[in-house]
């Protein structure tokens, strides 16, 4: 079996200035002090506005930490106001960028498509995309979790070649448990994860599938993470509002304490 580090990613959504985000990182990067970094891989994704400031901050004090981006436009340059390209985004050295998280599929209209756009100009500009799939709450009670996932996994990953595919990664998050305080349980969580992994094998071959890290999103907490990355398919976590917090942030990426 492939060995896969913990990667835990920080997605600090649209909250924070600049400033703040200056702050919530060095108080992370505090809190982390004496973490093995060689079992876990830590990523936080500002807004765009503070992606500079954060960058600043992690290389002059010499933080392991890395730097996601929350979204991305596929096209290089052009007439595209108010996008922000993968060029800018790799010359701030931007490790990994979250490509088609559920808010941006609900409230921006992207689709498989489009998100399959994004993975592509990620990993052409030497960045890591991280694939959010996930079913609503009707799609689950409709029975119809299996066919979501893999709709969403196939159509992200569509063309993508199976080495990049491996230095990939893709986040489970159930969109019923995003922000909602409701989270799926680790069982829950782990068929759906296995389910993922299932069917990268079955599209991109086994090596792809046992090297590509998959996280689970949705309302992860310290009192829940332990559970989760028990499950065998579950390499990291997607954490929304409990990364807001140095502390409880700190406390979900030493889970093993």
């Amino acid at each position: 079996m492939t060995e896969r580090k913990d990667l835990i990613v920080g997605n600090w959504k649209m909250n924070s200035t600049h400033l703040e985000a200056i702050q919530m990182v060095q108080k992370l990067f505090y809190r982390l002090v004496a973490t093995d970094y060689d079992r876990v891989e830590v990523v936080v994704g500002p807004p765009f506005t503070s992606l500079r400031s954060i960058q600043t901050v992690i290389e002059s004090d010499s933080m392991p930490i890395g730097l996601a981006a929350q979204n991305v436009y596929w096209e290089a340059e052009g007439a595209f106001t108010g996008e922000v390209s993968p060029p800018m985004l790799a010359e701030l050295r931007v490790g990994h960028i979250i490509v088609g998280h559920s808010e941006r599929r609900a409230y921006f209209g992207e689709t498989d498509e489009t998100v399959n756009k994004r993975v592509k100009a990620t990993i052409a500009h030497e960045m890591k995309p991280i694939v959010c799939v996930g079913e609503t709450l009707d799609q689950r009670e409709a029975d119809q979790t299996a066919e979501v996932l893999v709709t969403q996994v196939k159509g992200g990953l569509n063309g993508v070649p199976p080495e990049d595919v491996a230095e990939s990664a893709i986040a489970y998050e159930p969109v019923w448990a995003i922000g909602t305080g409701r989270h799926a349980d680790a069982d829950t969580a782990g068929v759906g994860c296995g389910l993922i992994r299932s069917t990268v094998a079955e599209s991109h071959g086994d090596e792809a599938a046992g090297s590509v890290r998959i996280l689970y999103g949705g309302s992860v907490s310290p009192g829940n993470i332990k559970d989760f990355m028990a499950k065998r398919d579950i390499d990291g976590a997607l954490v929304g509002g409990a990364s807001l917090d140095p502390d409880t942030f700190a406390a979900v990426v030493r889970y093993w304490e």
